[in-house]
């Protein structure tokens, strides 16, 4: 029976080469990925920024409503079409996009780390990356085996296969699929599959390829009442980030727990964090719950 640590846990993320948190405040953050600096909103860094002047390629400022919108201001040139990054083995194009975001979700570079160290030293394991987006996880997941990355946006699914290429990954074994989340989960349980681990980053809201409509707190338990029945007891891990919601990580453990309690191994659950350069302050950034299955 999988045992749920009630303790929180912090997952960290460190600064690299080619991303820092530089600094943070007043609902702000400056950030630097390779050789450009961005402001953008960040409600929870709600102290004092320790710089009194931010020097910055680009600052997203946000719509006026609460479910989102705004617009990039550029105060001095950034390259439209991107400029290429790494992680560790994993190069990929960083972006202005218009969801305020950059082409890739630093904050997960500890649970890329994590799920490797998992699957370690397997190179035969079978995964799957729910909401794929860009596809780091899923480069960063095919050093161990197949995976099937799964994204309802064609846009994003074109730029992971574009990121494998520039990482000279693009012959590893993966699978890339535009398709709604929860109805691939569906009907890989009807089809009786099994993976050795799971990854999922549902949106708060979104839509699938046909138009279907995802509201997290209605559809999450269905979907990962699906990715349980994925998972047997000799598979390692399931790991879910939920960004934006007002939900508590234990809740997610909670609701892990019953569905995981006929398989072996602990949940834990927490949030994800990333440390200002310098050690600098720690700033939250996401909530996770995750099942482990170390063998």
């Amino acid at each position: 029976m999988a045992e749920i640590v009630t303790q929180p846990v912090i997952l960290t993320g460190e600064g690299w080469a080619d991303y820092g948190l530089v600094d943070s405040g007043h609902g702000r953050k400056l950030e630097r990925y390779g050789d450009y600096r961005f402001i953008r909103p960040e409600p929870q860094a709600m102290w004092t920024p320790r710089i009194a002047d931010w020097d910055a390629h680009g600052e997203f400022v946000p719509g006026s409503d609460e479910d989102g919108g705004g617009r990039w201001q550029f105060a001095k040139a950034v390259p439209r079409e991107g400029w290429p990054l790494s992680w560790n083995e994993v190069s990929f194009t960083a972006q202005c996009t218009p969801f305020r975001h950059l082409g890739f979700f630093p904050d997960m570079a500890p649970v890329w780390d994590w799920m490797r160290a998992m699957l370690s030293p397997l190179d035969d394991a079978d995964t799957l990356n729910l909401f794929g987006y860009t596809g780091v996880g899923t480069l960063a997941l095919s050093a161990h085996g197949p995976v099937t990355h799964v994204d309802a946006s064609k846009k994003s699914v074109a730029q992971a296969r574009e990121n494998a290429a520039l990482a000279g990954l693009e012959d590893r074994p993966v699978r890339w699929l535009v398709d709604d989340a929860a109805k691939f989960a569906a009907r890989e349980v009807r089809r009786g599959r099994r993976y050795d681990g799971i990854i999922l980053d549902p949106p708060k809201f979104g839509r699938g390829p046909g138009g279907e409509t995802w509201r997290l707190e209605e559809g999450l338990p269905g979907l990962l009442g699906d990715c349980r029945r994925l998972l047997d007891a000799e598979s390692r891990f399931l790991f879910l980030t939920v960004y934006a919601v007002r939900m508590s990580s234990l809740a997610l453990a909670g609701l892990m727990a019953e569905l995981f309690a006929e398989l072996p191994g602990t949940i834990e659950h927490g949030d994800l964090a990333v440390r200002e350069d310098n050690q600098g302050r720690l700033l939250p950034t996401a909530i996770f719950a995750r099942w482990a299955n170390p063998r």
